[in-house]
């Protein structure tokens, strides 16, 4: 096979494929929408669990503090926005999707034994696996509150819509989690890029970028727009989005990256780097890969994590990752051009029209 070096650019630098708007708007978003939002939801835990068990209230305060970018309850708020509807409209739906967010997160860091999440160590770490199960069950029940208190606002048939909407979506991300341990615990090595955009689609693309996009424009238009027309945009952005997180886990520095680097390789997740290595590997190097993916993290050594990271390195595996992401990133603006064609020009739609870059960009 022909090797070639240069695979540890980031994706922001490394591909020249369609992106070409430079994000103005959306940092600022961001900070903003997800200030009110992080407000809201310190003022809801301390209403709703202040008065709680001891050994929960502040277990349960833990990852929702260490902030984060933001990104979900930002994009429902600036969708119900741009569609319409003001910032209270959407801000309990935003809400209720940070605490899903950080539910997801505390099983989600379990199940990958990861030590680190957002700069600090991850929850399981701090008090136990059995504390840290709870917390996330505490996080996932506390979410349905904001959506049922829809409905003083917007009406019982809007909230229940909401409702029906933000099940579907737990669905499919733990659907979308079961195949990622699936391919895991079995050491599942045959897969194409297809197989991880399918599991990507599920695990990420729905709660991150289809849903708050979704809940947005369901509350700003009553549930009257057609909502099958969005999964295409939030589909692309979601998966640049995870592809460029997975790439940030490889050379990302630690500071920035709030999470450990090369993590993703001591977890053998089934990123699309890996997939890309090991479609490109063959004979011993192949043998050697997958049994490396076999193990599980304790066994695995740093001298062999190292190698893994080398390899991808030798087959341009991460600048084949960058050149993905790009693609999905130009194909979501070409779907934002087509979906929100005849809004007016807002602060608000410009955000979900920078959305692409700014998912390439960021570090």
């Amino acid at each position: 096979m022909e090797r070639r070096g240069g695979g540890s650019r980031s994706c922001s630098r490394a591909s020249r494929l369609d992106v070409v708007t430079t994000p103005q708007v959306a940092p600022a978003i961001l900070r903003e929408y997800g200030r009110i939002a992080g407000l809201e939801l310190a003022k809801y835990l301390q209403l709703h669990v202040s008065r709680g068990s001891e050994y929960l209230r502040e277990a349960v305060r833990e990852y929702p503090s260490r902030g984060g970018r933001a990104l979900r309850p930002a994009l429902c708020i600036a969708a119900a926005r741009a569609f319409g509807a003001s910032t209270q409209d959407a801000v309990n739906s935003a809400v209720a999707i940070e605490l899903m967010h950080n539910a997801f997160l505390v099983h989600d860091d379990i199940e990958d034994a990861s030590e680190e999440r957002r700069g600090h160590p991850t929850l399981h770490k701090l008090h136990g696996v059995p504390v840290a199960i709870n917390v996330g069950d505490a996080l996932s029940v506390l979410s349905l509150r904001p959506l049922l208190e829809n409905q003083k606002r917007l009406g019982t048939r809007v909230a229940l819509r909401i409702l029906e909407e933000a099940e579907q979506v737990a669905r499919e991300t733990v659907e979308g989690q079961a195949i990622e341990l699936g391919w895991r615990s079995r050491n599942t090595v045959d897969l194409g890029e297809g197989d991880y955009l399918r599991m990507v689609l599920k695990k990420t693309c729905w709660y991150t970028t289809i849903l708050p996009i979704r809940l947005g424009a369901l509350i700003a238009t009553r549930d009257t727009v057609d909502l099958r027309r969005f999964v295409p945009f939030g589909f692309f952005v979601g998966a640049a989005f995870q592809i460029q997180d997975d790439v940030l886990n490889l050379i990302g520095e630690h500071k920035q990256y709030g999470k450990e680097v090369n993590g993703d390789l001591w977890e053998g997740k089934r990123t699309l780097m890996i997939v890309h290595l090991l479609n490109q590997t063959s004979g011993r190097e192949r043998e050697a890969l997958e049994a490396f993916l076999a193990l599980e993290r304790k066994d695995r050594e740093p001298r062999q994590v190292q190698w893994v990271r080398r390899l991808m390195d030798s087959y341009a595996s991460i600048e084949y990752g960058c050149q993905v992401a790009h693609g999905l990133a130009g194909a979501a603006q070409r779907e934002f051009q087509r979906n929100f064609r005849g809004l007016s020009e807002t602060r608000d739609l410009r955000f979900l029209g920078e959305l692409p870059a700014w998912v390439i960009a960021r570090t």
